[in-house]
């Protein structure tokens, strides 16, 4: 039998390694458990990390800007053209732009997280995005409330999970003020013009179509497809719309060519031309599906609230 001293030494030694072990899960399992993050991206797919992205690559002007306001813009190493907003996204390397983008450039930035926007431009890159075995988040709004939930998500993936909550929140109050001012008037049938050459439109799948019908707007092209449908000039004349809308100057548009919606003069029967309703946003608050999409819809809001008040002072006569 061991003496009296081997057993006390026994005993030591024993309360030591149960004191270690508990020490390393206290500081191990915690920390491994907070570090692990998992979200589900616009196209459905999981986006695991093992801790918070601190070397992120932007490949669209709203992904960079959603991540100032989720908190995290100082974690950005790379960006896409016309990233302008805030005022530090200017001083960001650029990558390239929505129509081709530079691998060899986004590689040597050492990535641990790509936001892509997904749109007919980068699906043609997206398999030698995934080539780099970098992970992916893929953004793909179409509501006016996917602005909120982005935020949170990119706030969980970049660690500021506080900041962002507090964005969306701030966000979705704006946006249910709005709704609940506007979204029970009379509706207003509006062409929403993205284009005059070809002359291009959106259907109800876009987030400004979306827009349109918060504030109580009705898409007269919101069934077709695809997401941005080329359509006739006939085919507007034949809608009759109440309201003619299009996004004027802004840092997504080419300043050498703004679409105009001055063609639609020429159709003084027009019920859009009649009333004077011809109405142009500002493009940096629509285009975009940021925070500033909140101004920009009640910018909207408010150009058919005025529509709204003119059709109902002299209605038109009906057809």
């Amino acid at each position: 039998m061991p003496n009296l001293e081997s057993r006390t030494l026994l005993q030591r030694a024993t309360r030591w390694l149960a004191t270690s072990l508990l020490a390393v899960t206290a500081l191990t399992w915690p920390c491994h458990a907070a570090q692990t993050i998992s979200v589900t991206d616009d196209s459905g797919a999981s986006v695991s990390l093992a801790g918070p992205a601190r070397r992120v690559v932007s490949l669209a002007p709203h992904l960079t800007e959603l991540v100032f306001a989720a908190g995290a813009g100082d974690q950005l190493v790379g960006v896409v053209s016309y990233s302008d907003y805030p005022e530090a996204a200017k001083q960001i390397p650029r990558v390239g732009d929505n129509r081709a983008l530079d691998l060899e450039r986004i590689v040597a930035l050492k990535p641990d997280l790509i936001l892509v926007w997904r749109h007919a431009n980068v699906e043609q890159q997206l398999d030698a995005l995934r080539a780099l075995h970098i992970p992916l988040y893929l953004s793909a709004p179409h509501k006016v409330d996917d602005v909120a939930s982005t935020l949170e998500k990119l706030g969980q993936l970049l660690g500021s999970e506080s900041i962002a909550r507090q964005a969306a929140r701030d966000y979705r109050g704006k946006i249910a003020l709005l709704r609940a001012r506007y979204a029970q008037q009379a509706p207003v049938s509006v062409f929403y013009q993205v284009w005059d050459s070809p002359l291009m439109t959106l259907n109800d799948e876009h987030w400004i179509s979306d827009t349109v019908a918060l504030c109580g707007g009705r898409n007269v092209f919101g069934r077709l497809a695809p997401l941005v449908p080329t359509i006739s000039t006939e085919a507007v004349v034949a809608s009759n719309p109440d309201v003619i809308m299009t996004s004027g100057v802004g840092a997504t548009r080419s300043n050498d060519k703004q679409p105009s919606l001055d063609r639609w003069l020429a159709w003084p029967k027009l019920t859009a031309v009649a009333y004077g309703n011809l109405f142009v946003i500002n493009g940096d608050l629509i285009d975009r599906p940021t925070p500033r999409l909140a101004d920009g819809a009640a910018e909207l809001c408010r150009d058919l609230d005025s529509a709204r008040q003119r059709l109902s002072a002299h209605p038109p006569p009906q057809h």
